[in-house]
């Protein structure tokens, strides 16, 4: 019979000599997780986008063979607690894991708790059995809320959860918990070999007894799951905040009832907020008031000064938006005052910089914008929030705004290497390869997919192209610069609004009527397809007449048989031949100048994926000398009457292109 009882310090008296006890201190530490002073496992430590690993040094028998069809029955229960930086935000959660190996290589953090990542989340071959405690919200992998407790079978797909709260042994009135509340509060997980039944219970610490009636109860058989011999422990993951994730106690046994945990003797979890006044301090304060009236006196004028400094536009409408709305000293601290060597590029639309917030040490980057306050303010940060809450691992994360005087500043996630047309033109730090490039183009098709169908309203990005593609430390590509996105609801047709985008990327229909739809941005998406496979852009200033419009020259080599001259010629024919011209064959498909022929996001997902055959340009009523692609068309028009050279013309965004649409004013 194994009995593993672990304590956050070694109190002899807790548990007989016999159980092997106040085994904590022999943990595997593994990136952030370490022991507090007082003796508290602390998983992470505030810090974001890290992983946090402990587990028991040596395995644990659950079998009696590798061949046996029965998994001992085991018990655990433990004392956790999650504590944020902010009081309404937080990274991501903890779980007690039963794992082959104690490392769990490959494991991300973020949304994947340190357990699994992209390409293994579900794979039977992963033999991981966990009990997750989460905090965000995930509905790629079905989540219920964003405060839950789910059993997990070889990835976050949870097999059973429930909001977080317990069962009153009183009547049975379900109470509420929240994870993130930096309460301690104790769990208890329980499978019954026999029985093939899993249990798992979650209370507060001030409940003196476990709760009659489990959280979750679960029938399962482990024994296709966990091997003769495993380790057990903990993993918890940080995302975009800092959080910390502490275990206060641990007791773990197979074939029995687990040890309790004597809570009167756990450890404290670390103080919030300032120590009491201590009793010299109270004694000296009249000579401290005085040095304190004299600095603040000297500090007057300094205090008045910085105020109007970092005097900022709070109107009341603007109060219900909380944690989305970022002082404006902050940003300003953050940027070191918004410095030219902070400055990360330059658009239409204002100057991007990189930036480090005071308190969490998150990296961030700040777009500053120019405004005028008018009428429409209210409705477009309305949007700027809502955008906000989308949640994809191809999207930056729009982390809220700032209203200042004549700027708007809209804050993001910082992506290190930058956008992805400095990878493609000019003199790149390197080439991406084509491999990299079909991976980045695969994501932005995935998390167009999501705002335009699989998130609670219809999000039309308006300005799909490869400078608003960021990519991240593992040059996985994310649609970033929702600046110009517009939301509605599905089932319902998008208002007309002013023209907003890039020339080169506008769809016909939306230059002439001015309304953005899901359209419109799949056929900015075939111009950025046409864009990363041929390394050109959409519309080339210094080109020849006849090679100005990329769509144009591709359409020329297809229909002449020859498409794979558009490749990048920066590739050196290092390609999937298939593959490049599948994404140039989608790419003419999307710029196609009628909006009912162009694909959805939904098939252009399957056909880059494979999951459905793509069909013959022919079959669409494209041929040789049957199309002329709406690159061309309205574009004429614009060129025409522009008063600049084309090449200034490329340059500008939807404030240029509603100036020349209305005639240069």
């Amino acid at each position: 019979m194994y009995e593993k009882s672990c304590l956050a310090l070694p109190h002899p008296a807790l548990i007989p000599p016999e159980t092997e006890s106040y085994l904590l201190a022999g943990f595997i530490d593994i990136e952030l997780t370490e022991f507090t002073s007082n003796g508290i496992l602390q998983l992470t430590n505030a810090s974001t986008q890290q992983v946090g690993h402990a587990f028991y040094p040596d395995t644990i028998r659950f079998k009696n063979s590798s061949n046996s069809s029965t998994t001992f029955s085991f018990s655990t229960t433990f004392v956790f607690a999650i504590r944020s930086e902010y009081p309404t935000m937080s990274g991501h959660g903890i779980a007690f894991v039963i794992a082959p190996t104690r490392g769990i290589p490959g494991a991300l953090p973020s949304h994947y708790l340190g357990l699994f990542n992209e390409t293994n989340n579900g794979n039977s071959t992963n033999h991981i059995v966990a009990v997750e405690l989460d905090t965000i919200q995930m509905r790629e992998f079905g989540d219920i809320n964003d405060n839950h407790v789910g059993i997990d079978i070889n990835g976050l797909n949870s097999s059973m959860s429930y909001p977080a709260g317990y069962f009153a042994n009183n009547g049975g009135q379900f109470q509420n918990l929240t994870l993130i509340s930096g309460k301690a509060m104790r769990v208890w997980v329980e499978y019954n070999g026999v029985d093939k039944q899993m249990n798992v219970t979650l209370a507060p610490i001030n409940i003196v007894s476990k709760p009659n009636n489990p959280l979750l109860s679960l029938s399962i058989d482990l024994s296709s799951v966990i091997e003769e011999t495993m380790y057990v422990g903990f993993s918890s993951s940080t995302g975009s905040v800092g959080t910390s994730h502490y275990v206060l106690g641990w007791s773990f046994k197979i074939n029995g009832q687990a040890q309790e945990l004597s809570l009167s003797q756990l450890p404290k979890l670390p103080r919030i907020g300032p120590k009491k006044t201590s009793r010299v301090l109270t004694i000296g304060l009249p000579v401290i008031s005085v040095v304190l009236v004299s600095a603040a006196i000297s500090g007057a004028v300094y205090y008045i000064r910085r105020r109007r400094k970092f005097a900022e536009v709070l109107e009341d409408w603007e109060l219900g938006y909380g944690p989305h709305r970022f002082k404006y000293k902050d940003l300003y601290i953050a940027t070191k005052g918004f410095r030219d060597r902070e400055l990360l590029g330059t658009g239409g639309f204002g100057s991007v910089y990189r930036g480090v917030l005071p308190i969490s040490k998150i990296e961030i980057a700040v777009k500053r914008v120019s405004h005028e306050s008018r009428q429409g303010m209210r409705e477009f940060v309305a949007e700027i929030v809502s955008i906000g809450r989308l949640r994809h691992r191809n999207l930056v994360q729009l982390l809220g705004y700032c209203r200042r005087k004549g700027e708007l500043l809209l804050v993001y996630d910082y992506m290190p290497n930058g956008s992805l047309d400095k990878f493609l033109y000019d003199q790149p730090m390197f080439t991406l390869n084509w491999d990299q490039r079909f991976q980045v183009i695969k994501g932005v098709a995935s998390g167009l997919l999501y705002l335009h169908e699989e998130w609670e309203q219809v999000v039309v990005h308006r300005d799909v192209k490869a400078s608003n593609v960021l990519l991240d430390g593992e040059l996985n590509g994310r649609l970033g610069d929702f600046g110009l996105a517009r939301l509605y609801d599905h089932g319902t047709d998008p208002q007309t609004t002013r023209v907003g985008g890039t020339l080169g990327y506008l769809a016909p229909e939306h230059m002439r009527t001015g309304k953005a739809t899901t359209s419109t941005d799949v056929y900015a998406f075939g111009a950025f397809l046409l864009e990363v496979a041929c390394g050109r852009r959409p519309i080339e200033p210094r080109a020849q007449s006849e090679n100005l419009i990329l769509v144009d020259w591709v359409f020329a080599y297809w229909s002449r048989g020859d498409i794979r001259r558009a490749v990048d010629p920066n590739l050196d024919a290092n390609y999937a031949v298939e593959e490049v011209e599948l994404v140039m064959k989608i790419g003419l498909m999307c710029s196609n100048s009628e909006p009912s022929a162009r694909p959805s996001m939904r098939q252009v997902v399957q056909y880059l994926g494979g999951e459905i055959a793509m069909p013959e340009l022919t079959s669409l009523g494209i041929s040789a000398t049957g199309l002329t692609f709406a690159h061309r068309e309205g574009f004429d028009d614009v060129a025409m009457s522009c008063p600049y050279s084309m090449e200034k013309a490329f340059s500008r965004t939807s404030s240029a292109a509603e100036s020349l649409l209305s005639g240069g004013r």
